[in-house]
């Protein structure tokens, strides 16, 4: 079994694509609700943590230009994977569980640089929203379509 196999990239997609419209639909819902949850979580910290209030990252600035860029990236990559996969949810419910934790490293160098431990369990968090949020706007709201069948029963591949 190659490699590609095993994590089924295939470039045999049994599914069509979604469309435009959709995607877009699903980029502005994870991209809205994703500033709204992030502006939410920092107001939740600074009340719980009220030490944390003026930390650098919680100023919409920081977050939402970075917020930006995960879900941009999140909405190009969930296309390509309806393009190179006959699985395309389960490879790329995998790969956003990947991301999310590797998003997470920074946010354990900062700590370890000495940041403020409250701020960064919040900015972990918001990084968790990300994934969640996105992965299900996406594959909820853009789905990849079921094939149609061509007029002898079979269904349309793509080479």
């Amino acid at each position: 079994m190659s490699a590609l196999a095993a994590v089924r990239i295939d470039f045999v997609p049994e599914r069509k694509h979604p469309t435009v419209a959709r995607l877009l639909v699903a980029t502005v819902v994870s991209l809205i609700g994703l500033l709204a949850a992030d502006a939410v979580l920092v107001a939740i910290g600074t009340r719980i943590f009220p030490s944390t209030s003026g930390y650098v990252h919680f100023r919409f600035s920081d977050y939402g230009r970075l917020t930006t860029i995960g879900v941009i990236v999140a909405c190009v990559a969930w296309p390509v994977m309806t393009r190179i996969s006959s699985a395309p949810r389960w490879v790329f419910l995998r790969m956003a569980v990947l991301v999310t934790a590797v998003l997470l490293l920074p946010d354990l160098y900062i700590l370890a640089k000495g940041q403020p431990v409250k701020a960064v369990l919040v900015l972990m968090i918001m990084h968790l929203a990300i994934g969640l949020v996105t992965y299900n706007a996406l594959v909820h709201l853009a789905p990849a379509r079921r094939s149609t069948l061509d007029p002898g029963g079979h269904r349309w591949r793509y080479h």
